[in-house]
C-alpha cells in the first residue's frame, strides 16, 4: 500500500497490522476497524493487562495476538507502530524489506483529522503546558481537547469526532520523540518546542538523533503555519532561521519582539501592556514561567484574548504528577514528581525549593547523567533513598558525594523516608528514570507513591 497523500486515504478492506497493544495500539485498531479495515494487533508481552485490553479489542472484531509476533503481522498492507516499539528490532527489518509501508500512530490518526492540530514537544515541561494551553483554550469559540502522549490516544481523539461531528475543534497533543520517529505527512498548524535536553539514550545513538526526531515534527509545516520556541534554549534558538512557518520566540528576558515578554515582576504582551503579575502564579520555577509563556503565546495565535489567558494564569496550580503537593505529615511534606522521568526534570524539582529535601531516585535507567544533579543538591538533599534497575548505577554516579541508601521498592524508599525525615523536610519522589521496571507507567508509580503516604498519614 503506497501512501502518496494523507487524503482520503482509503483502507476499507486493507490488512493493517498495529505492533504493541497499549494505548495508542489500541485506539488506532479501533479507528482502523471503523475505517473498514481489517485489523490485527500484535503485542510481544503476555501480561494480564494485556489479555484484559486484547478481549476487549476482539468485542470490536478486532484480532489480536499477545506474546510474541506471527508470520501474520507480514500479511499487511500497512503496519502502524506503537511509539514503545524501537526502530530498529528484527520484524521491523523484514517489513522494510518486504516494502511494507510502517507509519506511527500520531502520523494514521492526523489523516482523518479534520481539524487543527496543535504540537507540543521538548524534554521537560509539556505536560504542565498542554493542560495551561487545553485551558486558555476552554472558550466558546474553541472545542479543545488533550491527547496524544498524555491521557488518550489521537486516534481516540479522532474517532470520536468522526461519529459526533464535532465542531470548531483544536486538538491539542503532547508529542515525544518516538512519536515523531515514523510520521510522513503529519502537520501541526501551531508547533511548539519548549526545551531539549538529554533524555532517552538508552533508545537514540547520540543527542543529534534525539533533536532530529523532535525537529521530524515540522517537516511539513509551511508559510501559513507556527513554530512557537524557546530562545532561552541554546540547542533550539539556532533550529529554525531556515524553516518556512512563522516564528515566535518565547523567552525569560525582556523582549520586544516577542508576543509576551517577563521581567522581574510582570508579564507583558507586545504592546507592553500588563498581562499578568509574578506574584499571581501559583507555579513555582522559572521553568513554570517559560511554560507559561509558551502557552500564552500560542494561545494568542490563535485569537484566545489576554483576560483569558491571565485568567487561566493565575487559576493554574498545576498538574498531577509533576511537584504535586500529596499531603503534610508531622511537618513533613511529601511530593510527588512522577513525571520526572530524566535527570533535567529532577534538577528543575530541586530548584524549586529551599527545605531540606529526602529524595528519591530510581526506576529504568534512560541514559542520563546523574552526577549533573550535584550542583542543584546545594546542601539541601539531606539523603537520597535509591531503588529499582537503576540503583547500582545512581549509587556510582552519587554515592561519595552525599548519603545515599539503596532499597528494593518504592514503597521500601517511601517508608525509609518517613523514618529518617524531620520536621520541615521535604520527601519528594523524582525519580529521573523511567518507570518500567516496577510499573506500567509514570501515573501508576505516581498513584502508587500517594497511595504509600496516604497508609502512612493514617497509621
Amino acid at each position: 500500500m503506497k501512501i502518496e497523500s494523507n487524503k482520503n486515504v482509503d483502507i476499507k478492506g486493507k490488512n493493517i497490522v498495529i505492533i504493541g497493544i497499549g494505548r495508542s495500539g489500541a485506539g488506532a485498531g479501533k479507528l482502523a476497524k471503523f475505517l473498514g479495515a481489517n485489523v490485527l494487533i500484535s503485542e510481544q508481552k503476555s501480561s494480564s493487562k494485556n489479555i484484559r485490553l486484547s478481549k476487549k479489542l476482539q468485542s470490536f472484531g478486532i484480532k489480536t495476538e499477545l506474546g510474541g509476533h506471527s508470520e501474520k503481522i507480514f500479511n499487511a498492507d500497512l503496519w502502524i507502530i506503537s511509539p514503545g516499539v524501537p526502530q530498529n528490532i528484527s520484524i521491523v527489518k523484514t517489513a522494510y524489506k518486504k516494502k511494507i509501508e510502517i507509519i506511527s500512530e500520531i502520523e494514521f490518526a492526523s489523516w482523518y483529522a479534520n481539524a487543527q492540530i496543535i504540537a507540543i514537544t521538548g524534554s521537560n515541561g509539556k505536560t504542565t503546558t498542554v493542560n495551561l494551553l487545553f485551558k486558555m483554550c476552554d472558550v466558546k469559540e474553541l472545542a479543545p481537547i488533550l491527547g496524544g502522549n498524555i491521557g488518550t490516544a489521537f486516534s481516540d481523539l479522532v474517532l470520536d469526532d468522526l461519529q459526533n461531528n464535532t465542531e470548531n475543534r483544536v486538538y491539542i497533543l503532547e508529542i515525544s520523540s518516538f512519536q515523531m520517529e515514523r510520521i510522513k505527512y503529519f502537520k501541526p498548524r501551531i508547533s511548539i518546542f519548549l526545551n531539549i535536553t538529554e533524555d532517552h539514550l538508552d533508545r537514540y545513538k547520540g543527542m543529534e538523533d534525539y533533536i532530529n526526531a523532535k525537529l521530524n515534527m515540522i517537516q511539513n509545516q509551511d508559510k501559513n503555519d507556527h513554530i512557537v520556541f524557546n530562545l532561552d534554549d541554546e540547542i533550539l534558538n539556532k533550529k529554525f532561521n531556515d524553516t518556512l512557518p512563522k516564528k515566535h520566540g518565547f523567552s525569560l528576558f525582556e523582549n520586544p519582539k516577542n508576543m509576551f515578554s517577563a521581567d522581574s515582576t510582570k508579564i507583558y504582551d507586545e504592546a507592553y501592556n500588563k498581562l499578568i503579575d509574578l506574584k499571581n502564579i501559583r507555579l513555582p520555577g522559572k521553568h513554570n514561567l517559560s511554560n507559561i509563556l509558551a502557552a500564552a503565546t500560542a494561545a494568542k495565535i490563535l485569537g484566545i484574548p489576554n483576560s483569558k489567558i491571565s485568567d487561566t494564569i493565575t487559576s493554574f496550580t498545576g498538574v498531577e504528577h509533576r511537584i504535586e503537593k500529596v499531603l503534610n505529615i508531622n511537618g513533613v511534606t511529601y511530593y510527588n514528581d512522577s513525571k520526572a522521568t530524566n535527570v533535567e526534570a529532577v534538577q528543575v524539582a530541586l530548584d524549586s525549593f529551599v527545605n531540606p529535601i529526602n529524595l528519591i531516585l530510581g526506576g529504568k535507567d534512560k541514559g542520563g547523567k546523574f552526577t549533573s544533579l550535584l550542583p542543584h543538591f546545594k546542601n539541601k538533599v539531606k539523603e537520597i533513598i535509591v531503588y529499582g534497575e537503576a540503583a547500582s548505577l545512581i549509587k556510582s554516579a552519587l554515592g561519595d558525594a552525599v548519603k545515599l541508601k539503596i532499597v528494593f521498592s518504592l514503597k521500601d524508599a517511601v517508608k525509609t523516608c518517613h523514618t529518617r525525615s524531620k520536621p520541615g523536610d521535604i520527601v519528594l519522589l523524582s525519580p529521573g528514570c523511567a518507570s518500567f521496571d516496577q510499573f506500567n507507567n509514570f501515573e501508576e508509580r505516581g498513584d502508587v507513591f500517594k497511595s504509600i503516604v496516604k497508609e502512612i498519614a493514617k497509621s
